[in-house]
């Protein structure tokens, strides 16, 4: 199954790491060039897509808004 998503940062990444809590499951991703991403999503959601350390993956970034810093 294909599905297109409206989402346009969809960042290819491989799972690091899961830790499972009694509801929330966090999950930390490495981009290509070793940047890391932490995602917290659903105990159920993380069971029911199988996660392990290694798998491929695409973290799917959905925003209404993004913050920028920069040293002054």
């Amino acid at each position: 199954m294909t599905i297109q998503l409206s989402a346009r940062n969809q960042l290819k990444a491989k799972v690091v790491s899961i830790k499972l809590g009694n509801v929330m499951a966090e999950v930390v991703v490495a981009l290509p060039d070793g940047q890391q991403i932490v995602s917290a999503i659903t105990r159920t959601s993380a069971e029911g897509l199988g996660l392990k350390a290694g798998d491929d993956i695409v973290a799917i970034i959905k925003s209404t808004e993004v913050m920028i810093g920069k040293d002054v």
